[in-house]
């Protein structure tokens, strides 16, 4: 009869676990290192100006089809690029 650490199924049954193990250390010395980030004081106010950045890009096409039926495309640039000369 052989030894038990002579089993090769023996140190992959072992292996798995000693593997969490030392890879749950290995994630805690990174968290510990380095530590998120704080947030910001006006978060909320940032949020809602992303909103609107977004509101505004979703309406273009809209606004675009508007303004040309309005006047002439020549005449109305759309909402976020300059006119002509």
């Amino acid at each position: 009869m052989d030894a038990w650490w002579r089993h090769p199924l023996l140190w992959m049954v072992i292996g798995g676990p000693a593997a969490v193990v030392v890879a749950s250390f290995v994630t805690f010395w990174l968290a510990w290192r380095s530590p998120d980030a704080l947030v910001s004081e006006d978060y909320y106010r940032e949020g809602v100006e992303i909103n609107k950045t977004l509101a505004a890009k979703k309406l273009m096409p809209a606004l675009a089809g508007r303004n040309h039926a309005a006047t002439p495309a020549d005449d109305v640039p759309l909402p976020g690029r300059k006119a002509a000369p």
